[in-house]
């Protein structure tokens, strides 16, 4: 399909087909995170020349090397975080803000860090013109480290893949939180949902092969 950028009612016939047929067919059924993917313009979240395949079933490239994930992988990983309205959560990597703002409009109090302030302005910009932006709080950082200084979280989810899960995550979760990550090595990783179940007690539960950008820093890999 072809776009202009100023046609909203093709973008929101397309965004309803994406929730029908790449997130309903494969299995996502919380309705309020159906409901989310619903309100939230993912047109406005990728580059201008590529908004046609805002849509699409396939991750898009952004600045910096990064990519705007598949949307059935950023509906998988949000119905696997539980959120709950209120829920103080920790994103690692905030990329486009497509994720963020999805937590967003589920009612979340979002801490984001993304290493590229190209990246984190763009999201800033967005976020604010959806009237999103009170509910999330910045940082430029490396994010595998998380965000101590505001820990505990309820959730966490990781936007990058990591070599293992960075021991800072798990500390700064809450017991009974739970943490979202992509692990494995640089081209292929394995979805893992972590819950911490007392202060030194977790259990990991693995889903799907998947492919993210590599999660760079301390507790990730090298820069190469």
């Amino acid at each position: 399909m072809n776009y202009q950028s100023g046609d909203s009612s093709r973008f929101e016939q397309a965004r309803e087909q994406m929730v029908v047929e790449q997130l309903q067919r494969r299995g996502i059924s919380d309705h309020s995170v159906l409901q989310a993917f619903r309100k939230v313009p993912r047109e406005k979240f990728v580059p201008v020349e590529q908004r046609d395949q805002a849509y699409a079933d396939r991750a898009l490239a952004i600045a910096d090397g990064q990519t705007i994930s598949q949307p059935y992988m950023v509906g998988l990983m949000t119905e696997l975080l539980a959120v709950d309205q209120g829920m103080k959560i920790l994103e690692i990597g905030t990329g486009s803000g497509y994720q963020t703002a999805i937590l967003a409009v589920l009612g979340a109090d979002l801490y984001t860090v993304e290493n590229s302030q190209k990246l984190a302005g763009q999201a800033k910009k967005r976020l604010t013109e959806l009237g999103l932006i009170d509910r999330v709080n910045f940082k430029l950082a490396d994010g595998s480290g998380g965000w101590s200084a505001v820990a505990p979280f309820d959730r966490i989810i990781v936007t990058a893949g990591a070599p293992q899960v960075p021991t800072p995550l798990k500390q700064q979760l809450r017991i009974g939180g739970k943490l979202v990550i992509p692990v494995g090595d640089r081209r292929s990783q394995k979805l893992m949902v972590v819950t911490k179940q007392g202060a030194n007690d977790f259990s990991q539960q693995v889903t799907i092969n998947c492919r993210f950008v590599p999660l760079i820093g301390e507790y990730g890999w090298p820069s190469e």
